[in-house]
């Protein structure tokens, strides 16, 4: 088959499929942004890090004031004496609240995209993920243009898409 037959047929594949996944895509981001934010908590106290993120988050505001408190006085330290200079940094590189905070949504997201497999909008778009892949399947597997338009259409109308358009009832557009 020339390349700009399938190519063609890739094309139309991805306009009829793309709309429809995007769509439950956005379903299933939906619920896995929800569902996160609800396991994030509990897997927390599950795993006893809750403990440690509260002890992390009056830690960090302690540093926050004692670094504020540095800063304050060697800047008028320098101030109040021409020859003196600041040549220590003022950043601090090591692990933070947030570094652990977000090490905690990673892992409420890997079960919360467990869970979303079970769930019917998870399955659905696994479903026209597969169809879409079926789709180009039958493209690349077949040489003869009837027997992929036959193919593809028996593949799309599972999911209520027709494949091959009867043009005949079409009313006639009057110049």
């Amino acid at each position: 088959m020339p390349k700009y037959k399938v190519e063609h047929y890739e094309k139309k594949i991805r306009r009829h499929f793309d709309p429809l996944v995007e769509e439950q895509e956005l379903l299933v981001k939906q619920f896995k942004t929800e569902a996160t934010k609800r396991i994030v908590d509990k897997l927390s106290k599950k795993m006893g890090a809750d403990k440690i993120l509260n002890a992390f988050k009056v830690a960090e505001e302690q540093m926050k004031k004692a670094r504020q408190d540095a800063k304050t006085f060697f800047k008028k330290k320098a101030k109040q004496d021409e020859k003196k200079t600041l040549t220590y940094s003022m950043r601090d590189e090591e692990i933070s609240l947030s570094d652990c905070e977000e090490q905690l949504r990673e892992w409420a997201k890997e079960l919360v995209d467990r869970e979303l497999r079970r769930r019917p909008e998870g399955e659905q778009l696994a479903q026209l993920e597969a169809v879409k892949q079926r789709a180009m399947d039958i493209v690349y597997e077949n040489g003869d243009d009837e027997a992929i338009a036959k193919a593809l259409d028996d593949c799309t109308n599972k999911i209520g898409i027709t494949w091959v358009v009867d043009t005949s009832k079409i009313k006639r557009i009057s110049a």
